[in-house]
């Protein structure tokens, strides 16, 4: 029998779930699709307890299906993505990051600092968010599902060595570069993603 799809799309630091609609819209109409929005983060309405990485992991945790997930994750938003995969293996079938850290830090990778431009565009986010940290490299290798790494080559944000480096560390994933595409490629460019995204979840 055949496991329904259940497709979780996570957005980065600008909070919007909207960032994930073009691609959505452009996947099969009988994938149960569900946007989670950050609260309190780019322009999103802030709410009491939406206040760590810890927070807005609990917050994802609480819309997978009980089997069948595909995460869908753009940017900070991979953090989320690798926590669940780690947490709820026997849930979730496939990863897809996009221009993410992944839970690895970035700095050593040549990675352009975002905050100030972050915080330029969304001056009343939480100002946590601009202080969060996490590293989880150490329990990467442990995921054991499929995962689909989209990178654009003109990212500053976060450049193509981030994904090759996850490449490395995770033991069933293939890369796939963006030509020209920047940080905002999966939103911009979501025709050109579309169909390798639905062959891999299909896969």
């Amino acid at each position: 029998m055949t496991v329904p799809r259940h497709l979780l799309f996570l957005p980065g630091a600008g909070g919007a779930a909207a960032f994930w609609h073009p691609l959505g819209r452009l996947l099969p109409d009988d994938w149960d699709k569900a946007y989670l929005n950050w609260p309190g983060l780019g322009h999103e309405p802030h709410a009491p307890g939406y206040d760590s990485l810890d927070a807005l992991t609990h917050h994802a945790e609480k819309h997978l299906a009980p089997a069948g997930n595909v995460i869908l994750a753009h940017s900070m938003g991979g953090i989320f993505a690798i926590r669940l995969a780690l947490r709820w293996p026997e849930r979730i079938t496939h990863l897809v990051l996009t221009a993410s850290s992944g839970g690895v830090d970035v700095a050593r990778f040549g990675a352009a600092d975002w905050r100030p431009e972050y915080r330029a565009e969304y001056p009343r986010a939480a100002g946590w968010i601009t202080q969060a940290k996490a590293d989880h490299t150490p329990q990467i290798g442990d995921i054991r599902i499929p995962v689909l790494l989209l990178w654009g080559d003109a990212d500053r944000i976060s450049p193509v060595s981030i994904g090759r480096h996850l490449q490395n560390l995770l033991p069933q994933a293939r890369l796939q570069i963006i030509k020209g595409g920047d940080h905002g490629f999966p939103r911009d460019r979501a025709a050109d993603i579309a169909p390798s995204v639905a062959d891999f979840i299909r896969a």
